[in-house]
């Protein structure tokens, strides 16, 4: 039986318990005209909602419900249905705007309701109808949640405004029944007064029934008092209750949601997956602007009356006073919180270099904030001044620890998105003031920060908002050689700050655990491949200088491990070793990784003892220099003296060299590299990254355009049967490299000849044109 046929066949109770489960973000109608394709596709398919893969599904989920609905709609042309149809054609325009950037999030709408309705369903068949707990048992999802709390703030704000136009009809009627009463008692006095003067029945009568008319008056006053006192009792009540709820809302959606998505942005930078939901979170922050402006409206409306007539009950401690300041405090709070940085500013940020940034306020248009454009300046502070602000919520004017142009901009009002933005396009830094250094920091080691500074006014000028957000750490070099240690500071900052630190306070040391979910974060997002378990146990041990280590993961790491002692019997650091290869990586090696084909991280012991292990020559594999920055090399099984089998390292390779030729051209020009470990051919290995050979003799200019081919000398020429290659080609050989020190693994140095036609006329090329290109 069909989930939906099964949900309308529950007793009244639990049948509620399912209506309720639909709001207006994703409405009944929708469920009940949609059953059959809505369950089918929910349940037939194994989506991960948090997996930013699955969107294009989820896409075509939401493109294909909406056409669903229109098509429903437009069936529907009986008077009865028509407003039926005008639901299911609203509902589709909503889809469309709300969740056509996002429609995983529709996607988790929908499962949340199913998921509920099943919960309900399964509540009822197991435990006896009646005992079922209104709301209980609900499958958790907190954009659901959220959405529920929303409509139930919303429902509590319609029934206070109810409240107070009956207490505000209450008043008048008691204005006017006490008019009466005045009236009634003016005419009694006056009735005594003449009875006094001229006694007689008739005025003794007359004055009877007018002192009962009086009487029935009074009380009736009484009881209209009473009944007004009460409600204004009773909408107190419900406004403070309302407010509570408000801020625990508000406090969830910007202590957690919002603060969760600035921290999976801080992630961002060093390489995570972002799946950003911000505008979900604009949704509720708006929803949430809406109900506080409308619940601060009532609550000085109350005011307004209760000033109008001022009737109090005794004992009784009027709320509606802190009531006022709790409810702007909240708006105030909505309003600075949700002006924030939607584009960060780059982290490593070069001098006279361009860059971006935009801010949004995400309540911006539900408060008509965009009716007068605020303006939003840049400055960049220091570490210190930030600290500073945080603890005095403003600066010193004109502080700042740089210049910044065109650092001004006005907010502007996207109808399409319902965005207030701006977007800063050409910022550039021209100066900056460094602080001094002390021990061993360097200038790469001082943190910045960008400071976007506005003003909003919300009410026509009714209150005034002072706002202002820092950007995440930025550090400024000024010479591209600065840029590796840049990238350490931020990447450790990025990876390892605590939610409310102080600014940019972050530990000296941390489990590796932590270092190495960092590096692989890093080195997925450049290169588009995970590190693996080996990976990580190769850097645990070069990061430590331990290649004895066992149990690592919890051993503490410390930042001057990271990236400032220089590796044993090595000038350079373990990060500045770690980006040199990831650079390279992404630069020039990012296919043959992405496929698997570069072992890369591994000691060349391991090397050695892995290809003699297969035992077939020519075997070759590829790992990451453990002494040249951004190199790697090819270790090869060959054979040595007497017969015997030896592993030789081809000299690393680095990015000059693969700017001239790329590693597979390479691999393919050397005939003696035959298979790759453990026995792959290297063609099929790598032959779809081979450069074709251009079909064209000569060029425009009568010369025929050389190309470039390695060569080991001793073994063997260059170009082999998978290498394109003119025939008869000439080759020249350079004089053999400088003497290297002695290894374990000889060493052996490539040249680089260039290779051309037998059509050439040399005597054009009096130069050698054989390179010996010797990498240490």
């Amino acid at each position: 039986m069909a989930l939906w046929a099964k949900a309308q066949s529950l007793p009244p109770e639990a049948l509620q318990q399912v209506r309720a489960i639909y709001t207006e973000r994703f409405p009944i109608e929708v469920r009940h005209f949609l059953a059959s394709w809505i369950e089918e596709k929910m349940w037939t398919m194994d989506i991960d909602i948090d997996n930013p893969q699955h969107e294009q599904y989820a896409s075509n989920i939401v493109a294909d419900l909406i056409h669903q609905l229109e098509t429903k709609a437009n069936s529907m042309n009986t008077e009865e249905l028509l407003i039926t149809k005008y639901k299911l054609m609203d509902s589709a325009n909503n889809f469309k705007q709300r969740y056509s950037r996002c429609p995983l999030e529709l996607f988790r709408l929908m499962r949340h309701c199913l998921n509920s309705e099943l919960q309900v369903i399964r509540q009822v068949e197991n435990i006896p109808v009646g005992s079922v707990p209104p709301g209980a048992g609900l499958v958790p999802d907190s954009a659901a949640e959220i959405a529920q709390q929303i409509d139930l703030l919303r429902h509590r704000t319609a029934e206070t405004g109810k409240l107070l136009r009956q207490m505000e009809q209450e008043q008048e009627g008691f204005a006017l029944h006490y008019h009466e009463c005045t009236k009634l008692n003016a005419h009694l006095q006056h009735l005594q007064t003449q009875h006094q003067q001229q006694p007689n029945q008739q005025t003794i009568e007359l004055e009877k029934t007018v002192r009962r008319q009086k009487e029935l008056s009074e009380q009736t006053l009484n009881q209209k008092v009473s009944s007004l006192l009460q409600l204004r009792l009773q909408l107190a009540d419900k406004l403070s209750e309302t407010v509570t709820l408000l801020a625990t809302l508000q406090c969830r959606v910007l202590d957690e949601e919002l603060i969760r998505w600035k921290r999976e942005q801080q992630l961002a930078g060093n390489g995570a997956q972002f799946n950003s939901n911000l505008d979900n979170i604009q949704d509720w922050c708006e929803s949430l602007a809406e109900i506080i402006w409308h619940n601060r409206q009532q609550i000085k409306e109350v005011e307004r009356l209760k000033q109008k007539l001022a009737i109090e009950p005794p004992g009784v401690v009027d709320v509606l006073p802190n009531l006022n300041i709790q409810i702007t405090q909240l708006l105030s709070s909505l309003v600075t919180s949700t002006f924030i940085i939607e584009k960060q500013p780059p982290q490593v940020m070069k001098t006279n270099t361009r860059f971006t940034s935009t801010v949004r306020l995400l309540v911006g248009g539900k408060l008509n904030v965009h009716m007068t454009p605020p303006q939003v300046k840049v400055t960049i502070i220091s570490e210190a001044q930030a600290n500073a602000l945080l603890k005095n919520d403003k600066i010193a004017k004109g502080e700042a620890s740089g210049e910044i142009l065109n650092n001004t901009g006005t907010m502007e009002y996207h109808q399409a998105t319902r965005q207030l933005s701006v977007s800063f396009r050409n910022m550039q830094l021209k100066k900056i003031k460094r602080a001094e250094k002390k021990g061993t920091e360097s200038v790469m080691d001082e943190k910045f920060s960008l400071l976007f500074q506005s003003q909003f006014s919300v009410g026509g000028g009714e209150l005034v908002f002072q706002v202002w957000t820092l950007s995440l750490p930025v550090v400024v070099i000024v010479h591209g050689n600065q840029e590796p240690h840049a990238w350490a500071t931020v990447t450790w900052d990025n990876a390892f700050a605590e939610p409310g630190r102080v600014p940019f306070a972050v530990p000296d040391k941390v489990p590796w655990c932590q270092v190495a979910e960092a590096l692989n974060m890093k080195f997925r997002c450049a290169t588009g491949r995970p590190l693996t378990e080996e990976n990580l146990r190769f850097l645990a041990e070069k990061a430590f200088r331990n290649p004895n280590m066992t149990d690592f993961q919890t051993q503490m790491l410390s930042w001057s491990q990271f990236c400032k002692e220089p590796l044993q019997e090595r000038s350079f650091t373990f990060w500045e070793w770690f980006y040199a290869v990831m650079k390279l990586t992404r630069e020039h090696l990012r296919g043959p990784w992405t496929d698997g084909l570069i072992l890369g991280f591994i000691r060349k012991k391991q090397a050695e003892d892995m290809l003699i292990a297969t035992g077939v020559t020519s075997t070759f594999l590829l790992r990451f220099s453990d002494s040249e920055l951004g190199g790697i090399t090819i270790a090869w099984l060959g054979d040595g003296e007497a017969c015997s089998q030896q592993v030789f390292m081809l000299q690393p390779f680095t990015h000059k060299d693969f700017a001239i030729r790329s590693l597979p051209d390479r691999i393919a020009d050397l005939q003696h590299l035959v298979h790759l470990y453990p026995e792959i051919p290297k063609d099929r290995a790598f032959g779809k990254y081979y450069t074709p050979l251009e079909n064209q003799p000569t060029s425009n200019n009568g010369y025929v355009k050389p190309f470039l081919v390695t060569h080991v000398p001793g073994w063997g020429g260059p170009g082999s049967a998978s290498t394109p290659s003119y025939p008869n080609t000439p080759i020249y050989h350079a004089s053999s490299p400088e003497a290297v020190p002695t290894r374990d693994t000889p060493s052996v140095a490539s040249h680089v000849s260039d290779s051309v036609s037998r059509s050439v006329d040399f005597d054009q090329f009096p130069q050698q044109f054989s390179q010996l290109w010797a990498f240490t």
